[in-house]
């Protein structure tokens, strides 16, 4: 296993600069996922750490070795891609063996390697078939094989799931995780999908516009958001963002919507002593939907929060149903049971777990 580290990482393609700075240490044996939306730069860093994309300065070290002007084929690493790159000719058994026969690698070795490997992903009964006889799953566990069979200190995965329907990137993704725990060898897996990373991952590199916005364990960035970024972007669906001010009333409260009609969300104790100095600041009150449910329907707790407004959409997934109400002109969602769904127009008597929200400033979008 080796570690990976980028120290002041830039790339730029012409004027424009893609990745900004960063700097990152990923430990040997872990799983990092670089998450984020499109144009976000995560691709572009997975490329430079591959060594398929030249630096304009900073330096990548890889088990301890600078490898900035060292050629991929002399990384150590093995690359999935998320289109399989597949050789149409040849079988499957070729395609996975054709970097090994490429390197004289003996053929008892090469048979194996595909032995082990076909086993390992399940595709052993596919060995001479061509990849157009092949599913899309199988096609990415063959990328997957040719990539183990050199078994290399490290792994990249460039959205290799992107291009399976929605049942088959499950399956496939448990395999993935599967394949870590056996191996423990370094992973950098680049997605846009922000329950891949939360799946998959033992640390999350959430980026934007070149830059990591927070690097943290998944439970953490879920959790505990850096800033406004982070918690719009980490969560299915994603968090409620909520525009207010902090008010000393009685108690320290976020009041929302028009002054004296609104809503007034109390703190807990412990929120409330961490913003005392910030009364009268332009927040952003962060709810997540699961956080507001049906008012009696979960375990009685401290510091909640009950209001009753007008259900504008239901919205039915089968094991929960999304309850969406507006505060202040803003679109909201409630997670609630089946059972406890109004229909539409109907008033809904919401219960709000305020020890779970999340305070920012309105201005700089960090976490008060």
């Amino acid at each position: 296993m080796s570690d990976i580290r980028l120290a002041e990482i830039w790339k730029k393609f012409g004027a424009t600069e893609v990745i900004k700075g960063i700097d990152l240490t990923i430990e040997p044996g872990e799983f990092v996922v670089l998450v984020g939306p499109s144009g976000c730069g995560k691709s572009t860093l997975l490329n430079l750490i591959a060594g398929l994309e030249t630096l304009t300065s900073g330096d990548i070290y890889i088990g301890g070795r600078r490898v900035n002007d060292v050629p991929p084929r002399d990384r150590d690493i093995a690359m999935v891609f998320q289109s399989y790159a597949l050789y149409p000719t040849k079988t499957v058994r070729d395609n996975i063996t054709f970097g090994m026969s490429v390197r004289n690698i003996p053929r008892q070795v090469q048979d194996a390697a595909v032995q082990e490997f076909s086993t390992l992903l399940q595709i052993n009964n596919y060995l001479d078939r061509k990849p157009a006889q092949l599913s899309g799953g199988q096609r990415q566990r063959v990328a997957m094989g040719r990539a183990l069979v050199r078994k290399p200190e490290v792994f990249l995965f460039d959205e290799p799931l992107s291009n399976l329907d929605a049942k088959l990137r499950i399956e496939m993704r448990t395999e993935i995780k599967k394949l870590h725990l056996r191996l423990g060898k370094t992973v950098v897996y680049v997605t846009h999908d922000q329950i891949e990373a939360m799946t998959l991952a033992t640390r999350i590199a959430v980026m934007d516009a070149g830059t990591i916005r927070q690097f943290a364990d998944p439970l953490t960035v879920y959790e505990d958001p850096a800033d406004l970024f982070v918690a719009g972007f980490m969560g299915s669906p994603p968090m409620n963002m909520i525009a207010g001010r902090l008010q000393r009333d009685g108690g320290m409260a976020v009041e929302c919507g028009a002054p004296g009609a609104g809503l007034r969300f109390p703190l807990p104790e412990a929120m409330a002593r961490r913003v005392a100095d910030h009364d009268g600041q332009e927040v952003i009150l962060g709810l997540r939907p699961e956080t507001i449910f049906a008012a009696g329907s979960e375990l009685p707790g401290p510091n909640r929060f009950c209001f009753d407004l007008p259900v504008a959409v239901v919205e039915p997934t089968g094991p929960d149903t999304m309850i969406v109400f507006e505060i202040g002109g803003q679109d909201l969602i409630a997670r609630v049971r089946p059972q406890d769904a109004r229909p539409e127009g109907s008033m809904f008597n919401f219960e709000v777990e305020m020890d779970k929200a999340k305070l920012f400033d309105a201005a700089s979008g960090l976490r008060l």
